[in-house]
């Protein structure tokens, strides 16, 4: 490869919060990437604002550094588990992982994920233990806890043998040992161009390249990312794209992109080994292979997973919608849902019987939630009903449901209150081990188990605990759940909500509303402290009379209202509500607003039930 630049692949995977995009932003710092006078931000990576936000990463992206002569293309990917299918198809494009670990948390169970996929495909893992300036780190256990991962997932020998690094990543600094300082992250560099081999020279080969993600851009179009194996592609050259059907159709690129930096540069060709974004095939799709016109070789199908979970998306019909809202019609939704299905193949979306109304499936909460939020920054409101596992039949016709390993690590006493939850939600004890004070519990529990228990753990563990949950398969359906044992307390008036009135219902449950809120009848202030809903007037106010009372009116103190983040609403409502997402509020609604309504939907309940 002398006249030709030497090319490498690598990925970061790891679990959410182990650090992957702070080591991204160490590999560009430490490059030259930027110029002496740019401001820099952390996380670069993270550029959406709702990643900003959270601090996790969405959406996987690349960039690229040169080093020694070497580029180096690096992929930050997700490290959430609605997110692993996104992770798998990225992993087939490089040619090492970087496993990063926390060196105080050890292995978790999307790290089990990941590194499997990548065991699979035969790639030769780098280990990365961050963090070592943590008081609690245990880096020398959490290598141990490491090899024994690897050899639960049938490492060869080969990949057993993998390099161990120890870092800091925040502060851009990895070592060879504990023992040796250092003041960059040379080592790491050192240990990529001396464990994996650069990508062979294929240029003279036929052209392959397989599309492994997929991006949009308002001006050209629908984007397909991925590498090319073999070969040289060629901007405005026409080539077969090969898809998942079988269909082989001539199609021409219009515009060829390679990562240079953290920018997308536009070129006239690319070569093998290389990962690239392609224009001008408007129905590209994951798994999608460009062959040379004279050897059509599809590559192997490349799996997207099944949705696991679903949620109904209505036109917003409360008395409030219109209010904050620019795109509110089914037509504005529609049109924004097909956009989103452009780009991201995990979704679906199926009409229902009503037109004001879409079935949307995804991965999980956070992946559908995701969109829901994007939408209410973009300016559309809409209603989402409570969320749904999808069931499935397997080959002998039993109904079968998606089941999830979880973790929770919490302090030693509230270890009991999480048994019995989770004991009430199907689960089932796998492992449970106490040090420090703290309770590892490992329970195996069915995903529609888990609506809502995120925020009741958070509660129940006064916020010390952490919870970590992956699919680890379909399991025989496991019989009704209880559904929240607490009943609402809905507004009968539309108005603005009097402190008095609110005083007075604050002892009868916990308020969602504060003092001169708005509400509409049908609105769900509050949670009832009792098993039943509870119709209430937040409008009524004291009356005044001409005559001063002998003692002073005592002062009105409020409790604090709970205030709602999209996902935990998701998670509260029960199968007649809906929350009412707009851009400037979230409100949780009953699906009947008056009172005639809740019991004709209940009637009608009651008969489809017979």
């Amino acid at each position: 490869m002398a006249d030709q630049e030497k090319i490498l692949n690598i990925a970061v995977i790891a679990h959410v919060d182990a650090g992957k995009s702070t080591l991204v932003d160490a590999f560009l710092r430490q490059s030259d990437v930027f110029r002496d006078n740019e401001e820099v931000v952390d996380c670069i990576m993270d550029s959406n604002d709702l990643e900003r936000e959270r601090g996790i990463t969405i959406y996987s992206k690349n960039c690229s550094v040169i080093h020694n002569g070497v580029k180096i293309n690096i992929v930050d990917t997700p490290g959430h588990a609605d997110f692993s299918s996104e992770v798998e198809r990225i992993i087939r494009t490089v040619d090492t992982v970087i496993l990063l670990v926390d060196a105080s948390e050890g292995p978790m169970p999307q790290t089990r994920f990941v590194l499997s996929k990548a065991l699979e495909i035969g790639l030769k893992p780098i280990l990365l233990i961050n963090k070592i300036d943590k008081k609690d780190q245990r880096a020398e256990e959490v290598v141990d806890e490491v090899y024994e991962l690897f050899l639960d997932l049938d490492a060869n020998d080969e990949q057993l043998d993998f390099p161990i690094l120890y870092g800091i990543a925040r502060e851009g600094i990895v070592q060879y040992d504990l023992n040796t300082p250092s003041t960059n992250i040379e080592p790491l560099f050192d240990t990529i161009l001396k464990h994996c081999d650069v990508y062979p020279n294929l240029d003279e080969e036929p052209c392959r390249m397989q599309v492994s993600a997929l991006a949009y851009d308002e001006y050209i179009g629908r984007l397909g990312i991925g590498r090319i194996y073999s070969g040289v592609l060629k901007q405005g050259a026409s080539y077969i794209r090969c898809n998942q059907e079988g269909l082989e159709k001539r199609e021409t690129i219009s515009n060829l992109f390679v990562y240079k930096g953290l920018s997308r540069t536009n070129v006239k060709e690319a070569h093998s080994g290389d990962i690239v974004v392609i224009a001008g095939m408007p129905d590209i799709s994951i798994g999608d292979t460009i062959c040379d016109p004279e050897h059509v070789e599809p590559m192997d199908h490349i799996p997207i997973e099944e949705p696991t979970l679903s949620m109904n998306f209505h036109v917003n019909s409360s008395p409030f919608a219109g209010r904050s809202g620019k795109y509110v019609t089914s037509r504005n939704i529609k049109e924004r849902l097909e956009r989103e299905l452009e780009v991201n193949v995990g979704l679906k979306v199926e009409p229902t019987d009503s037109a004001d109304c879409f079935k949307v499936s995804g991965r999980g909460e956070l992946h559908i939630s995701i969109l829901i939020e994007n939408m209410r920054r973009e300016g559309y409101e809409l209603a989402i009903s409570k969320p749904e596992v999808i069931l499935h039949k397997d080959e002998n016709g039993v109904k079968v449901e998606p089941v999830e390993e979880v973790i929770c690590l919490a302090p030693e006493e509230y270890s009991g209150t999480i048994i019995n939850k989770l004991n009430l939600r199907k689960g089932v004890m796998e492992n449970m081990e106490e040090e420090n004070g703290y309770v590892k519990i490992t329970y195996q529990v069915p995903t529609r188990g888990l609506l809502g228990f995120r925020n009741e753990f958070i509660n129940e563990t006064h916020g010390e605990g952490t919870l970590v949950r992956r699919i680890c398969g379909y399991e025989p359906y496991k019989g009704e759940i209880a559904q929240r044992m607490q009943g609402a307390m809905i507004s009968t008036e539309t108005g603005t909500a009097m402190t008095y009135a609110l005083w007075n219902l604050q002892d009868r449950g916990q308020l969602f509303i504060s003092p001169q809120t708005e509400v509409y009848e049908g609105m769900i202030i509050g949670e009832s402290a009792k098993n039943i809903d509870m119709d209430v007037n937040p409008l009524k106010n004291k009356k005044l009379t001409a005559i001063r009372s002998s003692g002073r009116d005592e002062a009105m103190l409020l409790t604090p209202p709970r205030i709602f983040s999209l996902e935990e609403a998701l998670e509260w409502i029960n199968d007649d509500e809906l929350v009412e997402v707009t851009p400037d509020a979230i409100r949780i609604r009953k699906k009947g607003l008056t009172a005639q309504d809740r019991r004709a939907l209940y009637r009608e309940k009651m008969a489809q039930n017979g």
